[in-house]
């Protein structure tokens, strides 16, 4: 059996284990409505030459051309993101791990020195502030002893022999999971426009900022593959096409 001992984290992992997605394309995708069967031309040319096009159609905001690649991502993150997470539905797709058919690991979420604690003003114009050492110190504390006291009840039915789908039940959202979220360019950029806080971008958006680590290690990699498609939208406000 696995150590039981819960584990505390203050980081999410995000590991791309698969991807056919480069700027090309995007430019062949675009060109077949000009260049017909001619246009598959463009797999094996340089980009670069054609980044002119590519910011045409993320300022333009001619989105298909974007969604002709995909890419894969392994991501190991607390609950309450992936319940974020999957209001994105169009052009993602998801497969987590299951409670029901594995018994949960012991590993959550704490937050780490740098996460903001206080919230102040209304719903809907609000900020988050640095809190003391002592709010730190107060929230990491309560936290851990709630998941202990939660993760040792969860063993205890295993124990008695109830089943995983309902021992469950007694765990709190800040125990980590892990999924495979696949998406191509178009959607992982409506994702970023919502998830990630710049100054870069024209609509301002407040993510909670667990989902906004996950999404800056996404686009990290993102911009890895497509750095012409990355750059254009950057330029454009980081609004999606």
């Amino acid at each position: 059996m696995e150590d039981s001992r819960p584990r505390f984290l203050d980081d999410v992992t995000v590991e791309l284990v698969k991807h056919s997605a480069s700027d090309s394309d995007v430019l062949w995708a675009a060109r077949v409505s000009t260049a017909g069967e001619q246009s598959i031309e463009e797999i094996g040319k340089d980009p670069e030459r054609s980044k002119g096009l590519i910011n045409f159609l993320m300022r333009d905001r001619h989105g298909t051309p974007f969604e002709h690649n995909s890419m894969t991502f392994l991501v190991k993150a607390p609950i309450l993101v992936f319940r974020e997470f999957q209001r994105h539905r169009v052009g993602w797709s998801y497969n987590e791990e299951s409670g029901r058919y594995r018994e949960l690991q012991p590993d959550f979420y704490v937050p780490g020195p740098e996460r903001k604690l206080v919230q102040e003003g209304r719903p809907g114009k609000y900020v988050f502030v640095e809190g003391t050492e002592k709010q730190h110190k107060i929230a990491v504390e309560v936290m851990e002893s709630a998941y202990r006291h939660s993760y040792e009840a969860y063993r205890e039915m295993l124990e008695a022999g109830i089943a995983r789908e309902v021992a469950r039940a007694v765990l709190p959202v800040g125990l980590f999971s892990s999924m495979y979220a696949t998406c191509n360019a178009r959607s992982l950029m409506h994702f970023l426009s919502l998830r990630t806080k710049s100054e870069q971008a024209k609509v301002p958006s407040f993510p909670q900022r667990e989902i906004e680590m996950v999404a800056e290690r996404m686009e990290a990699a993102w911009a890895g593959l497509m750095p012409l498609t990355h750059a254009a939208f950057v330029a454009n406000g980081r609004v999606a096409p």
